[in-house]
């Protein structure tokens, strides 16, 4: 009786090691296999109210960085090229402000950008892709004005050159700022770098 059991406890621990299975005495319980990888959507996830307009990207903020999502703008028919920029701007604006879909936040994504703010073209003496916010961009956190700054210098609000001019509603400086690799990746310690501009 004792030879039958070790023969079988022999047989067991050879078919656990044939199968890669290492035998154990603790029981282990990790849950679930994750459901959804972080940041990462399975298809776009455009809402509803944008499925017409002019395709664009915003930044979100996802996990530490900043994460390119669809979304869509509406600019009218025939819109002079200085106007688009405004209202293309605008439409930015209000598209980080939105709250995040639910695919969205399953996925990990927020956005720290309020409602409400709004943006204008440039003043008599400013350089002409100017945008001035109705919030001062130094008086913004560095995870919104990393989304806002980033969202516009890649989008036809700007020249094209990953860059934007932004200004507030006072008589402060204008700044040029940057979106580069280390604002994407670590918005939290990287505010936008930034250069003063002329303005009359």
């Amino acid at each position: 009786m004792q030879v039958r059991r070790l023969v079988g406890v022999a047989a067991l621990a050879l078919t656990l090691a044939g199968c890669g299975i290492r035998a154990t005495e603790v029981p282990t319980d990790f849950g679930g296999a994750p459901s959804r990888v972080p940041c990462s959507m399975s298809q776009p996830d455009l809402p509803a109210q944008t499925s017409q307009g002019v395709p664009v990207q915003v930044f979100l903020l996802c996990g530490a960085s900043l994460v390119t999502v669809d979304r869509a703008v509406r600019v009218p028919d025939g819109t002079a090229d200085a106007k688009r920029r405004v209202i293309v701007a605008q439409g930015l604006l209000d598209q980080l402000a939105e709250t995040p879909s639910a695919a969205e936040k399953d996925a990990g994504y927020t956005t720290y950008v309020r409602g409400g703010m709004s943006v204008g073209g440039p003043r008599r003496g400013d350089p002409d892709d100017t945008l001035r916010l109705s919030t001062s961009p130094p008086q913004l956190t560095s995870y919104a004005l990393a989304q806002i700054v980033c969202t516009l210098s890649d989008s036809a609000a700007a020249e094209g050159d990953g860059s934007v001019i932004l200004g507030g509603p006072g008589t402060e400086p204008l700044l040029r700022y940057a979106c580069t690799d280390a604002v994407r990746n670590s918005p939290s310690g990287n505010r936008p770098p930034s250069t003063e501009v002329a303005s009359g």
